[in-house]
């Protein structure tokens, strides 16, 4: 048993591939969960936006590639949670998603101090050396991002 198998998430979601999404300005992560199947979640590589067009052809080819049916996005937000234009701009992008892929079912989850908490896995893991990796950032953010989600 996981640690992950005790969150009513995880029941719901059994079975089902999930792309969590770290969207950067420069860089965008990918994690990927199957509850049920996969031990925990784990990065799924990462997206270098060159613009919104090719973040769509990009995401469509890793939808098809990993029969992904939940797609989780991080949604940045002030740490009081309080709303910056990031957060709008965000939304935009995830309500544009949604509209272009009807058939996935989508979530928003606070993405509050993931880049922070990425940084601090790294120091403290041997996976990375104990170092702090910039290369690898940004997917272990969506990793962190879809671990609060099925935790939340």
């Amino acid at each position: 048993m996981n640690e992950f198998s005790s969150y009513p998430k995880f029941e719901e979601l059994r079975g089902l591939n999930i792309l969590s999404i770290d969207y950067g300005e420069k860089v965008i992560g990918l994690g990927f969960f199957c509850p049920g199947r996969e031990p925990f979640p784990i990065g799924a590589g990462r997206i270098i936006n060159k613009g919104i067009a090719h973040f769509y052809t990009e995401l469509e080819q890793v939808i098809d590639d990993q029969v992904v049916e939940v797609i989780v996005m991080g949604i940045p937000y002030y740490v009081d949670g309080n709303e910056s234009e990031k957060t709008k701009e965000h939304k935009a992008i995830f309500n544009a998603l949604v509209e272009k892929f009807p058939s996935i079912k989508f979530y928003q989850q606070d993405e509050t101090l993931t880049t922070k908490s990425a940084k601090e896995r790294m120091l403290n893991s041997p996976e990375y050396n104990f170092q702090f990796d910039p290369t690898k950032i940004d997917e272990l953010s969506a990793v962190i991002i879809l671990e609060d989600f099925i935790r939340s």
